[in-house]
């Protein structure tokens, strides 16, 4: 189940609540024309057109203002012969006897909302997109998000990361949706049943289409499967305005005004930059020469090893206005005896008992092949294993927490018959501790690469920032290139400088492929920073790109510290902060209105929040643009006579 928020910001849902072209009004279409039925096809009002579902086979075409869409190839699965059609009210019914399914076609919300009921467990690959000749590119919100030509020989090609991989809705990708551009409109998909449903990008005849699955479970509760579609315009981020537009519309968005009025520490985080300390980073002094530097507003992390931040050094972070917090995780258990981190410390006999349970019986392995992944249902079993656990790693007065894993999406169907769980009641259990965190606890609460679903529980997330490509694991692993996990005080993994293959540069940070799709939806719900491991100065040939990028999405960057980093990198990481708190300060809680492409090369983009309380111009290229110069930002607060500029490698 989805968290639901009842109230709703007037003003909010009304700057966004109309959000793609062809759209109609909200709620289910009652006052338009009741679907008709030509020959074999169901024919259903969609904005401005129609959309025509053809029950041989689920083809779905779409026609407004005289051009046509293809919506869907036909299902890749055989389907058997379709039943009779039965028409009522503004929705048509019919089966698949021979699959067990039973499909229903309606209008909401100016969409095309389609959803096949399953009475057997099994798998519909369906809808099949990107099909359209006149498609030219895929909007996929991985990380912050990618738009990809559809006939681009990198993407097309083996070293994407992304092609031919099965993503899951829940955490392969950080929303549920994806968009094609198509001729001079855009086509929005929404999957609101996301878990069971994956898609997998694949390369057909050198054309990138999306194919999209769901597994009918009944034990997991997945028997039903809704796809929305949508027209849109053409702008790269359509297909986010159209998934913002239904998430407002289904009461599942929470402005980060609303938390910070609620919980007013979380307005520390406006205009921050985030950091993870190691060895003398954590101590009193090294706050000190955060403030000395000029740094005027940070969140503060440290690992949760045996030498965490002392409440002497949470006082000074206190007093400087800065937020602290431990980085912890209450998903993976090991043995005690030879646990290699306290947060895989449980007391009792959480390990082995709490483990989640495969069908065979085994324990799930953990994260890098570590003791087993911790079941939600086991610890929602007995709450004070986690509850005390806060109370012990917050007693040195921290007042944030970021709960690693758990907003991430990886969700299991536990087989232990002393804790069962579907991956809906992990999410559920996941959903409900971290609102213990967040409203009980009034914590400045963050997680991993947040999703959508969790979005109104976090005030931040480390990780939705960068569209990870699936080949940083393996690099990540040869620890020559990458750093090892010592010294402890500071150790490689993290310090050490890496230069990317040139794949993953072109998969994560060309900025040609970029675009904010996240942030369409949820900037001015929660604030969203990258990876602990990819902080700023791990990568310097990205530095400039990452920088810009931080400005035109009105995003935070996130750092590793010890003295000896603050007192390399301060005074830089100091001017970069000052540019972007004002800015961060004004926007934060304002929704991103509009981005766009200046150029053709997409190297020159341009964001707009709110009612153009800012405007920001990055110059990713090499070349000036209308007097901006290469690897310069210009930012405009409304009231300022002239634009900021930044130009981060100068």
């Amino acid at each position: 189940m989805r968290l639901r928020i009842p109230h709703r910001t007037p003003a909010v849902v009304a700057i966004l609540g109309v959000a793609a072209a062809g759209l109609t009004a909200c709620g289910k279409d009652a006052a338009a024309p009741a679907p008709q039925l030509d020959g074999k096809s169901v024919v259903i009002p969609l904005g401005t057109g129609t959309a025509r579902v053809d029950t041989t086979n689920l083809g779905v075409t779409a026609t407004t203002d005289g051009a046509r869409y293809e919506l869907s190839a036909p299902a890749a699965d055989s389907l058997g012969t379709a039943g009779p059609v039965r028409l009522t009210g503004s929705t048509a019914t019919w089966t698949y006897p021979d699959r067990a399914l039973t499909v229903s076609a309606t209008t909401e919300d100016g969409r095309l909302r389609v959803t096949v009921h399953s009475d057997r467990d099994g798998t519909l690959h369906w809808p099949l997109t990107g099909t359209d000749t006149a498609t030219t590119a895929l909007q996929i919100p991985r990380g912050e998000g990618l738009s990809l030509p559809v006939r681009d020989r990198f993407w097309n090609g083996p070293d994407t990361g992304l092609v031919g991989e099965s993503l899951p809705l829940t955490s392969g990708l950080t929303m549920p949706f994806w968009g094609y551009s198509v001729g001079a409109r855009g086509i929005g998909y929404i999957v609101p049943t996301d878990i069971g449903s994956s898609v997998t990008v694949k390369s057909a005849d050198g054309r990138l289409v999306a194919n999209a699955a769901h597994d009918f479970a009944a034990r997991a509760g997945t028997g039903d499967y809704t796809v929305d579609f949508a027209l849109t315009d053409a702008s790269p981020v359509a297909a986010a305005k159209d998934y913002r537009a239904w998430v407002i519309r289904h009461g599942e968005f929470r402005s980060l005004r609303d938390k910070i009025a609620t919980n007013p520490r979380i307005a520390r985080l406006l205009g921050a930059f985030h950091a993870y300390l190691w060895g003398d980073g954590r101590t009193p002094e090294a706050v000190e020469q955060m403030k000395q530097l000029g740094l005027s507003k940070m969140w503060l992390g440290y690992d949760s090893g045996d030498d965490p931040m002392s409440a002497p050094a949470v006082t000074a972070a206190e007093n400087a206005g800065y937020l602290a917090g431990p980085y912890d995780s209450w998903a993976n258990a090991q043995d005690p005896a030879t646990a290699d981190n306290p947060s895989s410390r449980w007391p009792g006999t959480v390990w082995p008992e709490g483990c989640v349970h495969r069908t065979d019986g085994s324990a799930e392995t953990g994260f890098g092949d570590r003791g087993c992944y911790l079941s939600s249902r086991a610890l929602e079993q007995d709450p004070a294993l986690y509850r005390d656990r806060y109370a012990a790693m917050t007693a040195n007065g921290a007042d944030s927490y970021f709960l690693d894993v758990d907003a991430a999406g990886e969700f299991f169907d536990d087989h232990s018959p002393a804790h069962p769980m579907t991956q809906r009641q992990d999410r559920d259990n996941r959903l409900d501790r971290m609102r213990w965190l967040a409203e009980d606890r009034k914590t400045v609460l963050g997680s991993e690469a947040a999703g959508s679903w969790a979005a109104p529980v976090l005030a931040f997330d480390h990780g939705a920032q960068t569209p990870i490509s699936d080949r940083l694991w393996a690099l990540q692993r040869d620890r020559g290139t990458w750093g090892r996990w010592y010294p402890d005080s500071a150790p490689k993994f993290f310090f050490q400088p890496v230069e990317l293959p040139a794949d993953l540069v072109t998969a994560m940070f060309d900025p040609v492929y970029r675009v904010p799709l996240y942030e369409t939806v949820l900037h001015d719900s929660l604030i969203n920073a990258d990876r602990w491991e990819l902080s700023y100065d791990k990568l310097p040939q990205q530095r400039t790109m990452r920088a810009l990028t931080a400005i035109l999405n009105n995003t935070p960057l996130n750092f590793v510290l010890d003295r000896a980093t603050l007192t390399e990198h301060g005074a830089e990481m100091a001017r970069l902060q000052q540019y972007f708190a004002p800015l961060h300060e004004r926007a934060a809680t304002l929704p991103m209105t509009d981005f766009r492409w200046l150029t053709d090369d997409h190297l020159v983009q341009r964001s707009v929040f709110g009612d153009g309380e800012l405007n920001v111009t990055a110059n990713f290229g090499t070349r000036e643009h209308d007097g901006l110069p290469g690897g310069c930002v210009d930012a405009q607060l409304k009231g300022d006579k002239n634009p900021r500029r930044l130009c981060p490698a100068q």
